[in-house]
């Protein structure tokens, strides 16, 4: 009776593309996995198509494309990061589909990754997905393994 009153309530957020979930801890580069920019997670993605996971607006747009910020409507605040080290790359692999200061819905396509450009010059593709506002919040992944693009009930964000 009591134990669901425990469980971490699920967050209002998708999986942005298809690949495998794993802790922040995990991602092979120390300025996320010491959470220098932010507590969250990553992804390694295994698919270059890349969909808003909230609801909310487009607040940043990096100018190489390899980096996403988006305010959801809920008040919490997203940078996708696609890739380890592919700011070098000045844009080359990346397409962004949106604008800064877009609306954007669940499930809108926001960029396209070139997944074969970025293998054939041996970039490690762990997205890191910082929740830039999370101050003391903790962030819970309610899922392990492999995500499938749009999939719910993946994280939860704890006071």
């Amino acid at each position: 009776m009591f134990k669901n009153l425990f469980k971490p309530k699920a967050t209002d957020f998708i999986a942005p593309f298809d690949g495998k979930l794993m802790r922040i801890e995990e991602v092979p580069d120390p300025i996320f996995a010491e959470k220098t920019v932010g507590d969250g997670f990553a992804i390694e993605m295994t698919s270059g198509k890349v969909f808003s996971p909230v609801d909310g607006t487009i607040v940043a747009i990096f100018p190489t494309g390899h980096a996403i910020g988006i305010r959801a409507n809920d008040r919490n605040q997203y940078l996708i990061h696609f890739g380890i080290d592919t700011v070098k790359f000045n844009g080359q692999g990346f397409t962004t589909l949106v604008k800064e200061g877009q609306e954007v819905r669940k499930g809108d396509p926001i960029s396209i990754v070139d997944l074969d450009f970025f293998k054939e010059n041996g970039v490690c593709m762990v997205c890191p997905i910082i929740v830039t506002n999370a101050n003391q919040r903790k962030i819970v992944l309610l899922k392990e393994g492999v995500v499938n693009a749009k999939d719910e009930a993946i994280l939860s964000i704890k006071v």
